[in-house]
């Protein structure tokens, strides 16, 4: 596996693995915007953040967007100066449980702590339990809730203190 910074090219290929990895939510019932989003939303929700990108044997299997602290919105806590938010986290359904996830969670622990963060977050569906899971047994503990107008469930946010 190899990881590194999206240069923003071939935002077609970025937006078709979060299709993949969101559709087991969007048959839940979740609309994640990352589920359906178009290429233009792509390129909106990666723009003026680092975006990274797991590639495998050339193929992209795995990616996640940090925003620097300061700049998220949408709650009090993403709000704050000391905050470095993460979004668009998704793995490749085929490499799910192999890790990867964990690997790219630890990657944006270290930019975020690199840009100054005292914390990360990041926000999921109030439902989706085994999201939910995976962010507490990582040290994350949930700190707000925000209902999202593009989504059609609540969420919690979850931080972790860096």
């Amino acid at each position: 596996m190899e990881l590194r910074r999206w240069d923003g090219t071939d935002v077609p290929s970025l937006t078709a693995l979060l299709h993949r990895a969101y559709r087991p939510l969007l048959d839940r019932g979740l609309h994640y915007v990352a589920a359906t989003q178009d290429d233009e939303t792509t390129r909106r929700r990666t723009a003026n953040r680092e975006c990274w990108i797991a590639y495998e044997d050339g193929a992209p299997v795995g990616t996640v967007t940090l925003t620097p602290p300061g700049g998220a919105s949408g709650c009090d806590w993403y709000a704050r100066s000391d905050v470095a938010a993460f979004g668009q986290f998704a793995v490749e359904p085929t490499c799910q449980g192999s890790g990867l996830g964990s690997q790219l969670l630890a990657h944006v622990e270290g930019q975020a702590r690199a840009l100054g963060a005292a914390e990360l977050a990041c926000d999921t569906a109030e439902q989706a339990q085994h999201l939910r899971d995976f962010y507490l047994r990582r040290g994350f503990r949930i700190v707000d809730a925000v209902d999202w107008p593009m989504t059609n469930f609540a969420s919690v946010v979850l931080s972790k203190t860096l």
